[in-house]
């Protein structure tokens, strides 16, 4: 007998982390632009978006965390998260060397409270239109699924926020 996917690796557990509290903080800041993101998005090409997010006009956000120096200098796959997204940023805490940041890539400085946005994401061409609706469809999915899947956990149903 086959085990119950809805009942595997439903919830992450892990310490609170460095990582962990820029995530969350950077996940306040793209609420406060109306940018809902979700953690550990798989995109089509494998990649893991670290946050990814959809603002009410479809445009696409995607945040790469680095949560120090060593993790920056060891991972260059950030390039390739540009041709998923609209908008790019790396997000970071307050103690991390922004000098060795790109300076042409958005900047957001972020802890467990919340975050700000410190350079812009860069401008760049839109998704193309089917690149976008598979994204979408893509976002919807695997939200609805994570949503399933915490509500059979809890044993509640997750009523919409009117305010979202």
């Amino acid at each position: 007998m086959m085990d119950d996917p809805s009942q595997t690796n439903v919830v992450r557990e892990r310490d609170t982390t460095r990582a962990d509290d820029i995530r969350m903080g950077a996940q306040i800041l793209l609420r406060q632009f109306n940018i809902i993101a979700a953690a550990e998005v798989t995109l089509p090409d494998g990649r893991r978006a670290d946050l990814f997010g959809i603002d009410p006009k479809g445009r696409v956000t995607i945040v790469e965390i680095k949560s120090g120096a060593a993790d920056f200098l060891s991972d260059n796959k950030w390039t390739d998260y540009k041709d998923w997204c609209d908008d790019f940023y790396f997000a970071v805490d307050p103690d991390f060397p922004q000098d060795l940041l790109p300076e042409a890539e958005g900047l957001i400085i972020a802890d467990r409270m919340g975050g700000e946005i410190l350079r812009p994401a860069a401008p760049a061409d839109p998704i193309a239109a089917a690149r976008r609706k598979k994204l979408l469809i893509l976002y919807a999915r695997k939200a609805a699924d994570r949503l399933a899947r915490l509500e059979r956990l809890v044993g509640k149903i997750m009523l919409d926020d009117e305010g979202a």
